[in-house]
């Protein structure tokens, strides 16, 4: 795990809170109105359909209110910005559980509103501050609620890729803090400041060893859309692909991140 020494970025805590209800909430309702058919239909997530991804993304917010409910932690273990590091050690048990859960709750309207009333309860209650034993680490519960947009936001375009025609909106702070925080570990990734990575209108970063940039255009310039960004960063999308479908513009020999990426698995 990369060490986060970059200091990490402030979030306003009622935004994130707000921002994550919002983003389940579009999850919800686009869930809730998908066929047997569309639910079965497979995902980019390998050996997952869309019920599975469905079910998870509850698990996903669920983990905030399950946490919330346990003893409290002594200290804090991961900070915001060691989190997308810690992710892929998970996975298995993560995988598992997903399909657990889908079987279990056949009755996903169900499981979305008791997952969504607990999870409002919860928040309106607790401290940004708290602790929670998280799976990848203890956090605190405002940077938790940071992790939970990038899984929000990532899964609602895994849902969308899925199925024709699905268009489940993104709410703009939860889009705004997955992108910046998964910006800000490619600069923890690769330190540096030869290479500008531009990703409007949310996220500017410097990253890259190399000669470092003081005024001026940049020598080294990678730009984006926050969806794309989001898609490399977590390996749904291959960097030559981005490049070749001009869906990445980059400049410089220390331009090419196609050997920094995926940060997430």
């Amino acid at each position: 795990m990369p060490p986060a020494k970059k200091r990490a970025r402030t979030y306003d805590p009622a935004k994130i809170r707000t921002a994550v209800i919002a983003q389940f909430g579009h999850v919800r309702r686009a869930v809730g109105a998908l066929t047997d058919d569309q639910l079965a239909l497979p995902t980019r997530l390998e050996g997952w359909t869309v019920r599975d991804l469905a079910a998870h993304v509850t698990m996903a917010v669920e983990t905030v209110s399950r946490n919330l409910d346990r003893d409290e932690p002594a200290k804090a273990e991961l900070t915001l910005l060691d989190w997308p590091f810690a992710t892929a050690a998970r996975a298995g048990d993560i995988a598992d559980g997903t399909r657990d859960l889908a079987e279990a709750n056949p009755d996903l309207d169900a499981l979305y509103a008791r997952t969504e009333e607990r999870l409002t309860a919860h928040l309106e209650a607790a401290s940004g501050e708290r602790l929670l034993a998280a799976r990848t680490g203890v956090m605190t519960l405002a940077d938790y609620l940071v992790t939970r947009t990038v899984e929000l936001v990532v899964h609602s375009d895994d849902l969308n890729a899925a199925v024709p025609g699905l268009r489940i909106p993104y709410d703009r702070q939860a889009l705004a803090a997955c992108t910046r925080l998964l910006a800000d570990a490619l600069a923890v990734k690769a330190p540096g400041g030869s290479t500008e990575v531009r990703i409007p209108p949310y996220a500017v970063v410097q990253c890259v060893e190399g000669p470092r940039h003081t005024r001026g255009t940049p020598p080294n310039v990678v730009e984006t859309d926050p969806l794309t960004w989001v898609r490399l960063a977590t390996g749904r999308l291959a960097w030559r692909d981005a490049v070749a479908e001009a869906k990445v513009s980059a400049s410089g020999e220390r331009a090419d991140l196609g050997g920094l990426l995926p940060l997430m698995g």
